[in-house]
């Protein structure tokens, strides 16, 4: 299998755990000082907002990552 990645500039993301009794989303802001460097398996990218990047976590959680990078420019890596 061959995956292709991309290296964007990741903030603050929140991590979605699941779904409570209501069925609203347990999920878990986490605050960073400084944005950092990851390089991301694109086949783990689930969607696309001018803020966010949705990625597949394990155990079937979720993590909606802010990046820094404008939304023209990463869609472009990911066509």
């Amino acid at each position: 299998m061959n995956s292709k990645f991309i290296e964007l500039t990741f903030g603050n993301y929140i991590i979605v755990h699941g779904y409570d009794k209501r069925n609203k989303e347990i999920a878990e802001e986490i605050k960073v000082e400084n944005p950092a460097k990851k390089v991301v398996a694109v086949s783990r990218i689930r969607s696309l907002s001018e803020k966010y990047i949705l990625t597949d976590y394990i155990d079937g959680r979720w993590i909606y990552w802010e990046y820094e990078e404008d939304y023209k420019y990463v869609k472009g890596l990911l066509i």
